[in-house]
């Protein structure tokens, strides 16, 4: 059996902090490895050791095989924990680890190959006798055969990447005329985000539930399945909260979901952790829809009901030690429920968002698996998530009122994030009751307006600024007041929109973290983050527009684009002198693993384009003008 002593784990943020959590608390040592944009980040000061392997985008770094190999040699790492995501499903890394003499801490590179080629894994599901959908999985890939074989198989269709998850390389057709667009898009996608831009076709199951398997293999021939989990709410094809158990779970539909997972598992002779995800209708069929041979972002849940550890189990497998259960041994105890906290507007699309962390007080009494702190930059270069809040309780209702509190208390400034939609989700009537579906978002968040600040908030946002123009000045001169007992008027901006505060002074109580006021005889206490004319309020910023002379310049129909997030242009569609029309797409912006599109905001002509294909793109610069 393979001894382990000292563990490289080859990712970043949060799943590396969880990983070095147990594998420290179990006596190995650990190495991190970290980008130019991580060389602060916590995942670094945590580890026993830290190794740099490149710049900050993805494939100079986190994607540079030979970089970790040489990170794991020069510290002595005897194994490699690849976590989600970069490298974890890369059959030719672990492959590679193999040849160092490196425990690779997952599957076989055979299962790994064969379940991260979704065309080939679904023959192979189809032979072991495992339900699936209807679709095309064969090898021509030329747009004649994709179209003769979308239009037999019938639409709605979803295109998917073979290589790929995470929403990246799949698109929902509708249309048979929409179909060649979505495929050079996907395919795109597909080749950025994982070397391939080989695609299957499926029919499209609107509104399904997600549900997933925990299986667990070892080397000793032993295979158990761990309940399962539902994924079912999401955006973009991204989860965004998990549960377990499924709120529609019956013992007789547990037990077949299980055993369909494990005849996934034994065709691949699995060792490790898997999940095999399956989609959910609502009259009990389920079908195979993929199987990740790593852990998954959402395994806190199942952890949870379990009380287990399993990334415990991962590295007891990976020393060749058998599972410590069998499958009459697997208890579920009450229920679980995790959402996972966002770097993205969803007031824009969820575009993802790039900034500093100012503030960070994760909420206490619950679960938090994250990678924040205060002071860090939140960059362009990698998943937007940041971590994951998580909460057990006796009953799903329990659970979720808990899981409410505290991401209403989780306290993240500067950065925009999905905080607001989170809670609304939670306390949606329909997911309380627990009937969703893959579409509740499209369904009941279809357009999510930007947050109208209430009185409250802008009253203390101009009791903020006061007293901070107040402390600059301690003699009583502000500046631009000379009568002490006149009303303030502040001119705010929050989301591009101006309000006119007049308030009266007040004297506020704040440490600098948190003010306390009195509003309408009811007492709060609020975190907040105030720097010279911009301020952070729980989900909203504010700037002091009052000394500004107000802005005549036309809005984003004036022709002008700019980034709407740091990134990378991949594509220009347009140059100087063509005609478009509104709605045209002009460019393609790939930010934090995603491609999107930025379209004409008028009908014109290109008058500059700023920019070409590879640069690297700051929030707001200017792209190209349209006159």
């Amino acid at each position: 059996m393979p001894q382990l002593t000292k563990i490289l784990i080859a990712n970043r943020g949060e799943i590396a902090c969880r990983i070095q959590r147990t594998a420290q608390a179990l006596g190995y040592r650990t190495v991190a490895i970290y980008s130019d944009a991580d060389a602060q980040a916590l995942h670094v000061q945590m580890a026993d050791e830290a190794v740099h392997i490149g710049p900050a985008p993805v494939h100079q770094s986190y994607l540079n095989i030979e970089a970790i190999l040489n990170a794991a040699k020069r510290t002595g790492a005897d194994a490699i924990h690849p976590g989600y995501g970069f490298l974890s499903e890369n059959p030719d890394f672990a492959r590679a680890c193999q040849h160092a003499g490196l425990t690779f801490i997952g599957p076989s590179v055979e299962a790994i190959e064969l379940m991260g080629s979704k065309r080939l894994s679904k023959l192979a599901m189809l032979e072991a006798g495992v339900p699936c959908i209807a679709g095309y999985q064969g090898s021509a890939q030329d747009d004649t055969t994709l179209q003769q074989e979308a239009d037999r198989i019938g639409y709605p269709l979803m295109i998917k990447a073979s290589a790929g998850g995470g929403g990246r390389g799949m698109r929902l057709v509708h249309q048979s005329k929409d179909l060649l667009d979505n495929l050079h898009t996907a395919r795109s996608e597909a080749k950025n985000a994982f070397g391939s831009d080989e695609l299957i076709l499926e029919h499209a199951l609107i509104d399904p539930r997600h549900v997933e398997i925990q299986l667990f293999g070892d080397s000793h021939g032993h295979l158990i399945y761990l309940g399962e989990r539902d994924c079912s709410i999401q955006r973009r094809h991204q989860k965004v909260i998990e549960e377990a158990p499924c709120p529609v779970m019956t013992p007789e539909l547990r037990q077949a979901m299980g055993e369909a997972a494990l005849k996934a598992g034994r065709a691949v002779n699995y060792v490790g952790a898997g999940t095999v995800e399956f989609l959910l209708d609502r009259h009990g069929r389920f079908y195979f829809l993929e199987m990740n041979t790593r852990l998954q972002v959402e395994h806190p849940v199942t952890e949870l009901i379990t009380g287990l550890d399993l990334v415990d189990w991962q590295l007891q497998i990976a020393a060749g030690q058998p599972l410590p259960l069998t499958q009459a041994d697997v208890t579920l105890s009450g229920h679980a429920m995790e959402v996972r906290l966002y770097a993205e507007d969803p007031t824009q699309g969820f575009l993802p968002q790039t900034g500093d962390v100012l503030r960070w007080d994760p909420a206490t009494g619950v679960r938090i698996d994250h990678g924040v702190m205060e002071g860090q930059r939140i960059s362009p270069f990698y998943d937007p998530m940041l971590g994951k809040i998580i909460a057990h309780g006796a009953t799903r209702e329990e659970a979720r009122r808990k899981l409410l509190r505290a991401v209403e208390d989780t306290v993240l400034l500067g950065v925009a994030t999905n905080q607001l939609l989170l809670v609304d989700l939670l306390k949606h009537p329909d997911f309380v009751g627990g009937d969703f579906s893959t579409g509740f978002i499209a369904e009941h968040f279809r357009e999510i307006p930007p947050l109208k600040p209430s009185t409250e908030q802008l009253a203390l946002a101009a009791a903020l600024f006061y007293q901070h123009s107040a402390n600059l000045h301690p003699q009583g001169l502000a500046g631009w007041r000379n009568n002490a007992s006149a009303p303030c008027t502040y001119r705010l901006e929050v989301n591009g929109n101006i309000h006119t505060v007049s308030a009266e002074p007040l004297q506020l109580t704040t440490d600098g973290r948190h003010v306390t006021l009195v509003f309408n005889g009811i007492r709060r206490r609020m975190a907040y983050h105030l720097d010279a004319n911009q301020l952070w309020l729980p989900g909203l910023k504010v700037i002091n527009r009052t000394q500004q002379v107000a802005s005549r310049q036309a809005d984003a129909s004036s022709g002008t684009v700019k980034a709407p997030m740091d990134g990378a242009i991949v594509d220009v569609r347009v140059s100087v002198g063509d005609s478009v029309t509104k709605g045209q797409l002009l460019l393609v912006l790939e930010a934090m693993k995603m491609e999107h599109p930025l379209t004409a905001g008028i009908d014109g002509v290109i008058k500059g384009v700023q920019v070409i294909a590879g640069d690297q793109v700051r929030n707001r610069q200017v792209l190209l003008e349209i006159v």
